[in-house]
């Protein structure tokens, strides 16, 4: 029983120890960094700087920061055309007024 704590407990301070040294190395960012380089990669069709921006943070906060930045990008086009945000997020991805 002991051995099987130690043995976790080696574990987690290992995977610790690799972020804490991955760190040293670069610059950490944070998932609204990622989700904008995400996003703008992707519209430029950059793959190189899509696969390097979605390493910088986990599958699931760069899906939020990308969340994040859509219902942001609505709202703000939303105003400037005075429009509600469910007419301008229908008409940007092309289907037909509700």
């Amino acid at each position: 029983m002991l051995g099987r704590v130690r043995k976790s407990c080696t574990r987690f301070l290992n995977a610790v120890r690799a972020d804490l040294d991955n760190g040293r190395d670069k610059r950490t960012h944070n998932l609204f960094e990622a989700a904008a380089a995400y996003v703008s990669a992707c519209a430029e069709d950059d793959q190189d700087r899509i696969d390097e921006a979605a390493g910088w943070v986990s599958p699931e906060a760069l899906s939020f920061g990308v969340n994040e930045l859509a219902c942001r990008a609505v709202i703000a086009l939303a105003r400037e055309r005075d429009e509600s945000p469910g007419t301008v997020a229908r008409a940007l991805l092309g289907l037909p007024a509700a």
